[in-house]
């Protein structure tokens, strides 16, 4: 009879970095310049606790900014995957289809440089205490974990 063990994995080696993925509503993908409905581009960065890394970027045609609701449907499917998008303005429908989709919009101020958020991000993901990047790494780190005994499960391990 063959016998089987079972070592947790973060006993044997360092548990994965989180990695979040964020997007950025803006035409020249230095900074956030865009209002969610009428943006003509998108920057997706995949963040972690020290650095990010530009994973993705998507161009749209200009549309009419008022009773379009169709163009909402491509932007909100190409963010899929991302936990957060900033952009400069963003209406109430585009809120609730982004929420819906799991994706937290967030409106900056004012023109912000992709590169500073960029920055806040690593150390809010390292320090921890704004809440939706909070939120973000426990709903990773719960989804990792649902995986990881549905693939003990898998292959058929008997505790």
């Amino acid at each position: 009879m063959s016998s089987r063990r079972l070592q947790l994995v973060w006993s044997i080696k360092q548990a994965p970095e989180a990695v979040l993925r964020i997007a950025f509503a803006s035409t020249d993908r230095t900074r956030v310049n865009q209002h969610f409905g009428a943006a003509e581009g998108f920057a997706i960065y995949e963040v972690t606790p020290d650095k990010a890394t530009l994973v993705g970027v998507g161009e749209f045609s200009e549309e009419a900014m008022d009773g379009n609701e169709d163009k909402l449907i491509a932007k909100v499917d190409f963010l899929a995957g991302c936990a957060a998008v900033y952009v400069m303005a963003i209406g109430a429908s585009a809120i609730k289809k982004l929420m819906a989709a799991g994706i937290q919009p967030i409106r900056v101020g004012e023109v912000d440089a992709i590169d500073e958020l960029l920055l806040e991000l690593s150390g809010a993901m390292r320090e921890g205490g704004v809440a939706w990047v909070d939120r973000a790494i426990a709903a990773q780190t719960k989804a990792a974990a649902t995986d990881r005994f549905a693939a003990m499960e898998d292959e058929g391990w008997q505790g």
